[in-house]
């Protein structure tokens, strides 16, 4: 269950496999060009933001876009290792369709990658240990995380989210069971 805290939530910039439409995985791809500018408008986006802390995959491609983020943040940078993205075995570097990324993170555990719910688990212990941070909390990770959160967050499941572009989570009020979440 995903702790009830406010928290802000940054998908990684742009990598030349997010380009290619292929599934990173533990695979460690850098940032690109347009991933690193990416990092850049976040940093300009969250620069007035109250974040105290930023919680991070230890991958490169998030690593990168949190230290540029911070920039501007000057916060701790906490690496979390249950952040990193899902493993997906040996389909890593393939191609990916909007249609079966669902399927292809189900499916991860039968061609040696992670078992989509021990992944679901492990993503939102991830977060919950960045929750337990002084806040509010910016976590940096991936789409596989975003995932699990949607998930958990009771959220439509059919969205995808774009590389860099930052959000801010709420949870449920008066009662309710699904998060609100808006762009930044």
């Amino acid at each position: 269950m995903l702790d009830q805290k406010s928290f802000y939530f940054l998908r990684h910039g742009q990598t030349d496999w997010n380009k290619e439409r292929r599934l990173q995985g533990s695979n460690d791809i850098p940032l690109n060009a347009t991933g690193i500018d990416q990092a850049h408008g976040a940093k300009d986006l969250l620069a007035e933001t109250p974040i105290t802390t930023i919680c991070c995959s230890p991958m490169n491609r998030a690593r990168k876009t949190a230290e540029i983020v911070n920039e501007v943040l000057n916060c701790p940078l906490v690496f979390i290792d249950e952040l990193r993205e899902c493993s997906f075995g040996e389909n890593e570097g393939t191609l990916l369709s909007d249609e079966n990324y669902e399927d292809v993170l189900r499916g991860a555990g039968g061609w040696g990658g992670e078992v989509y719910e021990e992944f679901l688990d492990r993503a939102i212990s991830g977060i919950n240990q960045a929750l337990s941070h002084p806040g509010p909390v910016l976590i940096v990770c991936h789409g596989g995380i975003y995932w699990s959160l949607l998930v958990n967050a009771r959220l439509e499941q059919d969205k995808g989210i774009t590389n860099g572009i930052p959000m801010r989570f709420d949870p449920p009020a008066d009662g309710k069971k699904v998060w609100a979440a808006a762009l930044v």
